[in-house]
Protein backbone atom coordinates (compact mmCIF):
# COMPACT_ATOMS: atom_id res chain seq x y z
CA UNK A 1 0.00 0.00 0.00
CA UNK A 2 1.07 2.83 -0.74
CA UNK A 3 1.74 5.69 1.36
CA UNK A 4 -0.68 8.75 2.40
CA UNK A 5 1.04 11.35 0.55
CA UNK A 6 1.52 9.31 -2.39
CA UNK A 7 -2.07 8.61 -2.40
CA UNK A 8 -3.09 12.23 -2.26
CA UNK A 9 -0.19 12.71 -5.47
CA UNK A 10 -2.17 10.53 -7.16
CA UNK A 11 -5.52 11.56 -6.25
CA UNK A 12 -4.92 15.33 -7.00
CA UNK A 13 -4.46 13.79 -10.98
CA UNK A 14 -8.05 11.63 -9.78
CA UNK A 15 -6.43 8.67 -10.22
CA UNK A 16 -9.55 6.28 -9.75
CA UNK A 17 -7.19 3.52 -7.99
CA UNK A 18 -5.35 6.24 -5.97
CA UNK A 19 -9.22 7.46 -4.69
CA UNK A 20 -10.20 3.94 -4.19
CA UNK A 21 -7.07 3.03 -2.04
CA UNK A 22 -8.20 6.48 0.16
CA UNK A 23 -11.96 5.50 0.33
CA UNK A 24 -11.15 2.17 1.79
CA UNK A 25 -8.30 3.47 4.04
CA UNK A 26 -9.99 6.17 5.95
CA UNK A 27 -13.95 5.40 5.11
CA UNK A 28 -13.79 3.17 8.43
CA UNK A 29 -12.61 5.39 10.95
CA UNK A 30 -14.56 8.66 9.49
CA UNK A 31 -17.46 6.93 9.80
CA UNK A 32 -16.88 5.82 13.43
CA UNK A 33 -15.85 9.19 14.35
CA UNK A 34 -18.93 10.26 12.86
CA UNK A 35 -20.82 7.56 14.99
CA UNK A 36 -19.38 8.82 17.87
CA UNK A 37 -20.54 12.23 17.70
CA UNK A 38 -24.26 11.13 16.11
CA UNK A 39 -26.69 8.61 17.20
CA UNK A 40 -28.58 8.20 13.67
CA UNK A 41 -27.14 5.91 11.44
CA UNK A 42 -28.35 6.92 7.92
CA UNK A 43 -27.23 10.16 9.17
CA UNK A 44 -23.83 8.54 9.85
CA UNK A 45 -23.71 6.75 6.62
CA UNK A 46 -24.51 10.11 4.52
CA UNK A 47 -22.07 12.37 6.10
CA UNK A 48 -19.72 9.85 6.07
CA UNK A 49 -20.25 9.33 2.08
CA UNK A 50 -20.30 13.15 2.05
CA UNK A 51 -16.67 13.44 3.14
CA UNK A 52 -15.79 12.08 0.36
CA UNK A 53 -17.86 13.61 -2.04
CA UNK A 54 -16.70 16.66 -0.83
CA UNK A 55 -12.79 15.01 -1.33
CA UNK A 56 -13.70 14.56 -4.78
CA UNK A 57 -15.24 17.97 -5.75
CA UNK A 58 -12.00 19.86 -4.32
CA UNK A 59 -10.03 17.60 -6.20
CA UNK A 60 -11.64 18.18 -9.38
CA UNK A 61 -11.99 22.01 -8.96
CA UNK A 62 -8.58 22.11 -7.72
CA UNK A 63 -8.60 25.23 -5.93
CA UNK A 64 -7.71 24.43 -2.32
CA UNK A 65 -4.63 22.38 -1.54
CA UNK A 66 -4.96 19.80 0.49
CA UNK A 67 -1.78 18.66 2.50
CA UNK A 68 -2.83 15.98 4.73
CA UNK A 69 -5.59 13.73 3.42
CA UNK A 70 -6.29 12.24 6.73
CA UNK A 71 -6.34 15.77 8.58
CA UNK A 72 -8.45 17.29 5.35
CA UNK A 73 -10.99 14.51 5.89
CA UNK A 74 -11.39 14.50 9.23
CA UNK A 75 -11.88 18.45 9.19
CA UNK A 76 -14.23 18.03 6.80
CA UNK A 77 -16.56 15.50 8.63
CA UNK A 78 -15.81 17.75 11.85
CA UNK A 79 -17.67 20.64 9.71
CA UNK A 80 -20.56 18.39 8.59
CA UNK A 81 -21.02 17.05 11.69
CA UNK A 82 -21.29 20.26 12.92
CA UNK A 83 -23.53 21.68 10.43
CA UNK A 84 -25.98 18.87 11.60
CA UNK A 85 -26.24 19.71 14.80
CA UNK A 86 -26.32 23.41 14.42
CA UNK A 87 -29.59 22.73 12.82
CA UNK A 88 -30.68 20.21 15.45
CA UNK A 89 -30.41 22.65 18.29
CA UNK A 90 -32.47 24.94 16.57
CA UNK A 91 -35.23 22.51 15.66
CA UNK A 92 -35.13 20.04 18.25
CA UNK A 93 -36.50 16.32 17.74
CA UNK A 94 -36.97 13.56 20.06
CA UNK A 95 -34.00 11.54 21.45
CA UNK A 96 -33.53 8.18 19.31
CA UNK A 97 -33.41 4.65 20.81
CA UNK A 98 -30.31 3.88 22.34
CA UNK A 99 -27.99 0.98 21.19
CA UNK A 100 -28.81 -2.38 23.03
CA UNK A 101 -25.27 -4.08 23.74
CA UNK A 102 -26.18 -6.84 25.85
CA UNK A 103 -23.94 -9.96 25.76
CA UNK A 104 -24.56 -13.21 27.32
CA UNK A 105 -21.75 -12.75 30.26
CA UNK A 106 -23.54 -9.23 31.32
CA UNK A 107 -26.74 -9.46 33.83
CA UNK A 108 -29.44 -7.43 32.80
CA UNK A 109 -29.04 -4.99 35.85
CA UNK A 110 -25.02 -4.50 34.73
CA UNK A 111 -26.64 -4.08 31.39
CA UNK A 112 -29.25 -1.15 32.81
CA UNK A 113 -26.67 0.31 34.63
CA UNK A 114 -24.11 0.68 31.73
CA UNK A 115 -26.85 1.65 29.23
CA UNK A 116 -27.77 4.37 31.81
CA UNK A 117 -24.34 5.47 32.06
CA UNK A 118 -23.99 5.94 28.47
CA UNK A 119 -26.85 7.68 27.85
CA UNK A 120 -25.59 10.04 31.00
CA UNK A 121 -22.46 10.65 29.00
CA UNK A 122 -24.22 11.17 25.69
CA UNK A 123 -26.35 13.57 27.32
CA UNK A 124 -23.49 15.80 29.09
CA UNK A 125 -21.86 15.45 25.67
CA UNK A 126 -24.61 17.49 24.28
CA UNK A 127 -24.10 19.88 26.48
CA UNK A 128 -20.13 20.63 25.91
CA UNK A 129 -19.91 23.16 22.58
CA UNK A 130 -19.09 21.63 19.44
CA UNK A 131 -15.25 22.26 19.55
CA UNK A 132 -14.90 20.16 22.96
CA UNK A 133 -17.62 17.41 21.55
CA UNK A 134 -14.91 17.31 19.01
CA UNK A 135 -11.45 16.98 20.89
CA UNK A 136 -13.34 14.53 23.01
CA UNK A 137 -14.19 12.04 20.14
CA UNK A 138 -10.83 12.96 18.43
CA UNK A 139 -8.82 11.91 21.63
CA UNK A 140 -10.56 9.43 23.28
CA UNK A 141 -13.03 7.29 20.85
CA UNK A 142 -10.46 7.88 17.83
CA UNK A 143 -7.42 7.81 20.32
CA UNK A 144 -5.67 10.69 18.01
CA UNK A 145 -2.60 11.82 19.88
CA UNK A 146 -2.36 16.00 20.32
CA UNK A 147 -0.75 16.36 17.40
CA UNK A 148 -3.26 14.85 14.67
CA UNK A 149 -6.05 16.33 16.98
CA UNK A 150 -4.05 19.49 16.23
CA UNK A 151 -3.33 18.75 13.38
CA UNK A 152 -7.38 17.80 12.32
CA UNK A 153 -8.99 21.49 14.28
CA UNK A 154 -6.46 23.21 12.64
CA UNK A 155 -4.82 24.44 16.35
CA UNK A 156 -1.77 24.37 18.27
CA UNK A 157 -1.19 21.64 20.66
CA UNK A 158 -1.44 23.74 23.72
CA UNK A 159 -4.70 25.02 23.03
CA UNK A 160 -6.13 21.49 22.48
CA UNK A 161 -4.49 20.76 25.93
CA UNK A 162 -6.48 23.63 27.09
CA UNK A 163 -9.69 22.88 25.12
CA UNK A 164 -9.25 18.84 26.56
CA UNK A 165 -8.86 19.95 30.19
CA UNK A 166 -11.89 22.35 29.84
CA UNK A 167 -14.01 19.86 28.19
CA UNK A 168 -13.06 16.97 30.76
CA UNK A 169 -14.36 19.41 33.48
CA UNK A 170 -17.31 21.04 31.68
CA UNK A 171 -18.45 17.43 30.95
CA UNK A 172 -17.60 16.11 34.77
CA UNK A 173 -19.50 19.25 36.08
CA UNK A 174 -22.92 17.63 33.69
CA UNK A 175 -22.35 14.65 34.96
CA UNK A 176 -22.63 15.43 38.59
CA UNK A 177 -25.28 17.93 38.52
CA UNK A 178 -27.10 15.74 36.31
CA UNK A 179 -27.92 18.74 33.80
CA UNK A 180 -30.09 17.66 30.76
CA UNK A 181 -30.47 19.33 26.75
Amino acid sequence: MMDADSLLARAQNLDHQALAAIHETYYPAIYRYVHYRLDDEELVEDIAADVFMCLLDNLQDGRHTIRDIRAWLFGTASHLVNDVLRRKYRKPVENLEDHEYLSSNVTPEHAAESQDQARAVRRAMRLLTPEQQQVLVLRFSMEFSLEETAQVMNKSIGAIKTLQFRALGALRRHLIRGDEE
